[in-house]
């Protein structure tokens, strides 16, 4: 929906061609080869975003490196990352929810939970303080719909648009990242 009202390219961080890899990977249990190749797809993601950016193309992206960093650090991944300066610097909205709203929002889904949501719902606490060093826009969600939560985006920043649009929903990706975990004070996203 963003990516329509921006008419911009909707880039999934997590390429078409990486997903069988994708796959195996979420099979096993090493934290830091899962972190690891969450971060090589976002490097190939920059990548097509910079192209895009160049041209003068809007991007959204549903998640970006903050996300990857954070929660594989909070699942317990010990590797020291220093992102370079190249990779295009976002405008993050960070979505919370209250919990009820949130678990209900979840159990709507109808989505499989996988080892990898059920052990990020052990760490929410840490993901949340540790968003906190990173550059977001808070916007609570809660009692609102997709579209009053476009609205409240759109309104906050008002980046350029573009006659290139990508109008397919997010949703209809199947290279989406699990939700993000909840924020400090004790909400959580959609």
């Amino acid at each position: 929906m963003l990516a329509a009202a921006r008419q911009a390219v909707l880039v999934p961080t997590v390429p078409a061609f990486y997903q069988p890899f994708r796959r195996e990977v979420d099979r096993r249990t090493n934290v830091e080869a899962r972190m690891c190749f969450y971060l090589s797809a976002l490097f190939t993601a920059a990548e097509e975003i910079q192209a895009h950016l160049r041209s003068g193309v809007p991007v959204v992206v549903e998640s970006y490196f903050a996300r990857c960093l954070t929660s594989h650090r909070a699942l317990g991944a010990r590797l020291g990352v220093t992102l370079p300066a190249w990779p295009p610097t976002p405008i993050t909205y960070y979505l919370v929810c209250a919990d009820d709203e949130r678990r209900r929002r979840l159990a709507a889904r109808g989505k499989p939970i996988s080892r990898w949501d059920a052990l990020m719902e052990t760490v929410t606490d840490q993901v949340a303080d540790a968003y906190a060093s990173f550059p977001m826009q808070r916007i609570d969600t809660t009692g609102l719909t997709p579209e009053e939560v476009l609205r409240v985006i759109t309104a906050t920043d008002t980046q350029g648009a573009h006659s290139h649009a990508d109008t397919e929903p997010v949703g209809a990706h199947p290279h989406l990242l699990p939700t993000v975990p909840r924020d400090p004070a004790g909400t959580r996203c959609p």
